[in-house]
């Protein structure tokens, strides 16, 4: 008798602890046959001592496969959270990213989110953990293909590769300060502000401060940034602003004791989208500035010399669409980045330094229910001078990097890539 009573009260507290909270186990499988091509065009400088080419040499390769999150990242999660009363509540976000189509989970398990939440209707939520940067939102909410697959936002193509070329990169992700970012605290305002949004971050760089090691600790990898927008009925409209450390040093001598010499390597972001729902159609866009500031000092005979300073500009623009058909929606954007290379003057009759590359990509979505989709996607890159920056304007639709090669005064640089997803979506 006395058993069963105990069992009984253990399933009643079991079923109240469950009244107050819940665990959801999520996710998107993902999987698309794709097709990628590039091409990578010789180029000759005036200042080589090559005679120049009549006719351009092209190489091209292709590469056909199956890939995984063409229309939506393939990803599983658990998210939880219990009530704590008074408006008040805990919660949870455990989520990873993995390969459908080799089965593999890349990185860290929990890479793609892991944060733990305190939330309240009156002041908004406290979040700590790895998550999304503030930047990032408005590259992927105003993105018609969602930041994914050979025709994701070009622009959030480039800032993953500076962040990437740049740093700060980590053991978890090479895009780190992009995309996400580790080590992070954040606040969002509360949902019920008569249609204005908003968060901030800061990111600890968790570098070790020695008193026997002069400008320490390094600020490299460290991040902070905000973002904040209205919403109203078919209007949405944010603007962002971001901050990444990608490098802090200072010289030693063997003995350890400081030289002089500094670098310091910055990357700000700032972002503007918007969107606008006509019913038939929704238009949406974002413009944006990846800014690359370099800060040397360098003592000449002992003398600190004012610092050299250097600012590299990568300035973009984005315009898209989608338009329901039916159970399907059609999609297209079209986007174009520049780069400014900041080198000082340019001597009379020295080639361009600068680069661009150009995106036109389009797609169809056809839902077969709220849970599963069939989907393509096709997208074109176009690269003017990537010669002068391939490492980030060598721009490719898909994972199918270019063939380069050669001095800075000749050899072969980006020019065009094409790329197709054909796939099936399915959330759960």
């Amino acid at each position: 008798m006395s058993k069963s009573f105990i069992a009984i009260a253990g399933l009643a507290a079991s079923g109240a602890a469950m009244a107050q909270s819940s665990v959801t186990l999520f996710g998107v499988a993902d999987a698309a046959v794709s097709y990628y091509s590039t091409k990578s065009v010789f180029y000759y400088s005036p200042i080589a001592s090559l005679p120049p080419v009549a006719t351009p040499i092209e190489v091209g390769r292709s590469q056909t496969a199956l890939s995984s999150g063409g229309n939506a990242s393939s990803r599983f999660g658990f998210r939880g959270v219990e009530d704590l009363g008074g408006g008040l509540a805990a919660s949870f976000w455990l989520e990873a990213g993995f390969n459908l189509d080799t089965g593999l989970i890349p990185n860290a398990a929990f890479a793609r989110r892991s944060t733990v939440s305190l939330s309240g209707s009156k002041f908004g939520e406290v979040r700590l953990g790895r998550d999304y940067v503030p930047t990032y939102w408005n590259e992927s909410v105003f993105d018609p293909m969602g930041a994914v697959g050979v025709g994701e936002n070009l622009l959030k193509t480039v800032s993953g590769s500076i962040a990437i070329a740049r740093g700060p990169g980590s053991p978890v992700s090479a895009n780190d300060n992009a995309v996400r970012a580790s080590n992070s605290i954040g606040y969002f305002l509360p949902r019920d502000l008569a249609g204005f949004y908003g968060q901030v971050m800061y990111a600890l760089p968790e570098n070790v401060d020695s008193s026997i090691v002069p400008g320490s600790p390094s600020t490299k990898g460290r991040y902070y940034g905000g973002r904040f927008g209205y919403t109203s009925g078919p209007l949405d409209v944010a603007v962002a602003y971001g901050e990444s450390q990608a490098a802090d040093t200072t010289a030693l001598t063997p003995a350890g004791l400081a030289t002089g010499a500094r670098f310091s390597e910055n990357l700000r972001t700032v972002n503007l989208g918007a969107s606008y729902d006509f019913g038939i159609l929704k238009l949406m866009g974002e413009l944006s500035q990846v800014r690359d500031s370099t800060d040397t000092v360098t003592p000449i005979r002992g003398v600190i010399r004012p610092a050299v300073e250097e600012h590299d500009n990568y300035n973009g623009a984005m315009i898209g669409m989608t338009v329901p058909v039916g159970a399907g929606m059609f999609k297209a954007s079209v986007a174009r980045v520049n780069f400014d290379n900041d080198l000082g003057a340019v001597p009379p009759g020295t080639p361009s330094r600068d680069a661009s590359a150009s995106k036109l990509a389009l797609g169809y979505v056809h839902n077969l229910s709220k849970r599963t989709a069939l989907y393509a996607t096709v997208a074109h890159v176009r690269v003017k001078d990537g010669q002068n920056n391939p490492a980030i304007m060598g721009v490719a639709a898909g994972s199918l990097a270019y063939i380069t090669a050669g001095a800075a005064a000749t050899g072969l640089a980006p020019k065009s890539s094409t790329g197709y997803d054909f796939g099936l979506r399915h959330s759960f």
